[in-house]
């Protein structure tokens, strides 16, 4: 299929999109595009960091001397 691709294709295919978008638009479409696959590529870094490394321990509570843990009694 792309091997019947000529430069008239090319260049006729150039114009339609210019004559769709405007010749102001297409430059600020192609460096979203490029923001989206770097933020893409950053992504998939960050979550090959997340597996490799291990999870943190969880927060230790402080333990109060008035609660040691000892259930209260009603009455002695």
């Amino acid at each position: 299929m792309l091997q019947d691709l000529s430069i008239w294709h090319i260049l006729i295919l150039i114009a339609v999109i210019t004559l769709m978008f405007g010749s102001k638009r297409i430059p600020e479409m192609g460096a979203s595009i490029g923001k989206g696959i770097q933020a893409f590529k950053r992504g998939l870094q960050d979550a090959g960091n997340a597996i490799d490394e291990p999870p943190p321990p969880p927060p230790q509570q402080p333990k109060s001397v008035a609660n040691s843990g000892a259930p209260k009694r009603l009455s002695e």
